[in-house]
């Protein structure tokens, strides 16, 4: 399940556009900490995020119930935020959020992760 590069390349510029604007956390520990704060609302994960990444983030979001999205490269992610990578990004305003939810879920197939 995969959206085409067209819809990850609005993802990432909605993704630069919260980055700039404060509204993202980027990084496991920025995200595992918005979680656990209840601020955070969306995240994107890297495509090639490591398996012990995922053991870190992925149950916090599933049992907090916060959808997500398994996205493109952690180099991509990176450039977005303006770090050489990043392995999840996560988003802490609800408009955003559904900016970018509208986005991956109008793919055909989905794109992945868990669409809460």
């Amino acid at each position: 399940m995969t959206l085409d590069a067209d819809g990850w390349r609005q993802v990432i510029g909605l993704i630069g556009l919260g980055a700039r604007g404060r509204l993202t956390a980027v990084g496991v520990e920025q995200v595992r900490n918005a979680a656990f704060r209840g601020k955070l609302v969306y995240a994107v994960v890297a495509a090639d995020a490591s398996p012990h990444s995922l053991k870190k983030v992925v149950p916090l979001l599933r049992a907090r119930r916060i959808g997500y999205a398994e996205g493109p490269s952690a180099a991509e992610l990176g450039r977005a935020v303006g770090k050489d990578s990043a392995v999840v990004v996560g988003i802490v305003d609800a408009h955003l959020a559904n900016g970018v939810r509208r986005i991956v879920e109008r793919s055909p197939s989905g794109a992945g992760g868990g669409s809460v």
